[in-house]
């Protein structure tokens, strides 16, 4: 659970805000504030994550949709990619019109009412709809509760600013682990709507903590950077022409005009977002007028791009593939008397990642200091490389947990999933934060806005191959998996190693940063 942070492209020029008298935990008392929206705002967000692909793929009598897997491994992926791409828009309109502190309550407005349209039984296009809406939500609200964070101290020499961003952090994975326990459990064992239900009332909880709290937060994000009259009207008029272009393509969809094909959607933004990746670092190295070093530092952060596309690409599979997995060839019975059932909520496995960043995440930062203290730490290439190794090891096991299923007839050990999370959240710690830190670090200081912003267009890429491939592999037998498997382990084992090779020089290139 430890994604990068939504950055707004002119975060660095926005004011920051002295910390207030009273305290959160020796921080500025506004840090309360965005703790807790950001805890409910993730709660939502993997309360309804965590059943969504069971949801889709449940029969229509089981209050599913009973979609086929593939199609809905497409919507997943491109709901879990749109969110994220979301966070551009959404820091433009934060930058430009509203304000952070307005944009994080429209966000979170959005959120609550998506979940509730999700939760009103109306057909496949009010679903879409819903599941658009949380996104548009969750970018407005993400990236600018991150900044608010940063804004909330004096400038980059206070010392508890790191400090701050970790528990805001805590805030975060909190809200990932508690709510498949509370929004999976009702959506399984009561009704998929009622799990929608209760994604929407945590985020109006947190709307409503942010609304009675909002004094905390003294003057951050209160104002929208400054701009000229001229560039505020340019805003609200790209504003209106985009509102105006969803909402005629939402009422196309509603008409029946047209129809929504979710996997050659997604086959195709697969193509766009990775020209639009090209494209941007093809112009950045040729046309942007970068000195020698500069240019070295881009292609390292290029190299980056690619292994956090990866790595998301099998991360993400936790909602699809091992969800899927969890449901069908798991052993489920632990707990299971006290389920109508006789088995607990597949929803519950989502919770043992956010569980592991929780208890793990101190540990590694420990690792880093005690080994630079000694002059051992890992370069950021080796580091990243040991993460692609370790999302290589993790379906490796789910090779051998399929193996078994196969060769036995009899559904694999709860074990097996736990292991296989495990590996993937030390290999998050290795790559997530490393490399965003090394991005901020490499880009040149002209385009560190713009470098941070496609920095999120990895994860977008990596969630939607993470649909996709979710799909195609729920969509086929339980005979085909161990090689599935093993051929998702080679592309992390094969990536990581390259990495590990390539390391010593790579450093050198990012020597000057």
């Amino acid at each position: 659970m430890n994604r990068p942070a939504s950055i707004s492209p002119s975060s660095a020029a926005l004011p920051e805000t002295a910390p207030q008298a009273r305290s959160f935990l020796g921080h500025p008392l506004g840090l309360s504030t965005l703790f807790f929206i950001e805890m409910w705002e993730r709660f939502s967000y993997y309360g309804m994550r965590a059943f969504l692909i069971l949801f889709m793929t449940a029969a229509v009598a089981k209050r599913g949709l009973g979609l086929d897997t593939q199609t809905a491994g497409a919507v997943y992926g491109l709901f879990t990619s749109g969110a994220y791409l979301c966070s551009l828009p959404g820091g433009w309109l934060a930058d430009r019109l509203l304000g952070q502190r307005h944009a994080v309550l429209w966000g979170g407005a959005l959120i609550c009412i998506g979940n509730l349209m999700l939760a009103i039984p109306a057909g496949l296009a009010l679903f879409y709809g819903g599941l658009a809406v949380i996104a548009l939500g969750t970018g407005l609200l993400k990236t600018n509760s991150t900044v608010i964070v940063g804004q909330l101290y004096q400038g980059a020499s206070d010392s508890r600013r790191d400090a701050g961003f970790s528990i805001f952090y805590l805030g975060i994975n909190l809200g990932a682990f508690l709510a498949p326990f509370v929004a999976g459990t009702l959506a399984e064992e009561v009704g998929y709507r009622w799990g929608f239900a209760a994604a929407g009332c945590a985020m109006l909880l947190g709307l409503a903590q942010y609304r009675l709290t909002k004094g905390w937060l003294g003057d951050a994000g209160l104002l929208p950077a400054a701009s000229s009259a001229a560039e505020r009207r340019r805003s609200r008029v790209l504003l209106f022409v985009g509102v105006a272009l969803l909402g005629l393509l939402a009422a196309g969809a509603a008409a029946g005009w047209w129809s929504i094909d979710p996997r050659r959607l997604a086959q195709k933004m697969e193509w766009v977002l990775a020209l639009i990746a090209v494209g941007f670092f093809a112009a950045v190295l040729l046309l942007g007028r970068l000195t020698v070093a500069e240019r070295r530092h881009v292609a390292v952060i290029v190299l980056f791009f690619v292994s956090a596309a990866i790595f998301w690409a099998g991360y993400e599979q936790a909602g699809t593939t091992l969800n899927l997995f969890a449901r069908d060839q798991t052993d489920r019975s632990l707990f299971g008397r006290f389920f109508a059932t006789g088995l607990h909520p597949v929803t519950w496995y989502q919770s043992i990642a956010p569980l592991f960043v929780l208890l793990l995440a101190p540990v590694f930062a420990w690792i880093w200091v005690a080994l630079g203290r000694r002059k051992l730490e890992p370069s950021g290439p080796t580091k990243l490389g040991l993460g692609l190794l370790q999302l290589g090891g993790s379906f490796l096991l789910m090779m051998l947990a399929a193996q078994l299923v196969v060769g036995s007839g009899h559904k694999a050990a709860p074990g097996w999933l736990v292991a296989t999370y495990f590996l993937q959240t030390t290999g998050e710690l290795c790559l997530s934060p490393i490399g965003l830190s090394n991005v901020s670090k490499l880009a040149p200081a002209r385009l560190a806005g713009q470098l941070m912003g496609v920095w999120l267009l990895s994860i977008s890429i990596g969630d939607l191959v993470a649909g996709l491939i979710g799909g195609e592999i729920g969509s086929g037998s339980v005979a085909a998996m161990p090689a599935q498997f093993l051929q998702m382990a080679w592309v992390g084992l094969i990536s990581g190693a390259v990495l590990l090779a390539i390391a010593r020089p790579v450093r050198r290139w990012m020597a000057s940063a």
